[in-house]
């Protein structure tokens, strides 16, 4: 039986795939058939990401993804390995709390530019290399996913730097779909809720956690592995006609139409 998700020959790149749920869509991509090419700042948790993963198939590229010159050589490092690059999955991100009267232009702008900008640069880089595959004659040539928050789209106490990056990747996702579909490139985000990660460990802990649960239909927060399945779909053919769409994986957390 065919498999719509299938990954097999597709090259992925995995931004913040150290730990979390960037390692988690790695890891699923590898097991879809795929090859993954793991971009990561920490060091340490890139090479215990990458060593779990069969050598030949993947790849650690460490950098930060706001320095404006990595995009572009993380992706000649994964065309010189693989021969090109099929996908992206924008995940790096950081946190930096603060209510809005105390937060710092410091802190502002070091989330804007890691979770927004950061976001833009790799779009950017792997953009110009699948529109020049399509004007070769490549009919199928490859898919991004940025990864975005409820956050984005309800505010977040003590987050207006976090959530405003969260929605403005909407606008990335919705602006990169539109000028490019005609190369058949397909971008789409897929918006978060409360995942069982280090970032959210003070949401889930005793103090917050039932306040949180009560506002999830689904009664339970997600794994890293379970909303690491919706994200490859969204990069497989089995999305072949999804493009400047956000799909919410909260469980129920943020209801929609």
């Amino acid at each position: 039986m065919r498999n719509p998700m299938d990954l097999a020959g597709r090259t992925i790149i995995v931004t913040g795939a150290g730990q979390g749920i960037g390692r988690a869509i790695a890891s699923t991509v590898v097991e879809l058939g795929g090859n993954a090419v793991l971009v990561e700042r920490n060091e340490s948790t890139l090479a215990e990401a990458t060593a779990a993963l069969p050598g030949e198939r993947a790849l650690a590229v460490a950098g930060d993804v706001s320095d404006p010159g990595f995009a572009a050589s993380s992706v000649e490092r994964a065309v010189a390995r693989f021969g090109a690059v099929h996908g992206l999955v924008n995940n790096a991100g950081i946190i930096r709390p603060a209510m809005i009267d105390k937060m710092s232009l410091v802190d502002w702008n070091a989330v804007i530019s890691v979770n927004l900008t950061g976001c833009y640069l790799m779009l950017q880089a792997v953009g110009r290399h699948m529109i020049g595959r399509a004007k070769e004659g490549d009919k199928n040539p490859g898919a991004i996913v940025n990864i975005s928050s409820v956050a984005g789209k309800r505010g977040s106490v003590g987050q207006i730097n976090y959530a405003s990056a969260k929605a403005g990747l909407f606008g990335l996702t919705m602006s990169a779909a539109r000028e490019w579909g005609r190369y058949g490139i397909r971008v789409n985000s897929v918006g978060f809720g409360m995942v069982e990660t280090q970032m959210t460990e003070v949401v889930r802990s005793p103090k917050f956690r039932d306040k949180y649960l009560e506002g999830i239909p689904l009664g339970r927060f997600s794994t890293p592995e379970e909303v690491a399945n919706p994200v490859c779909f969204l990069l497989s053919q089995g999305a072949s006609y999804i493009t400047g769409q956000n799909v919410t994986v909260c469980g129920g957390m943020n209801l929609q139409p």
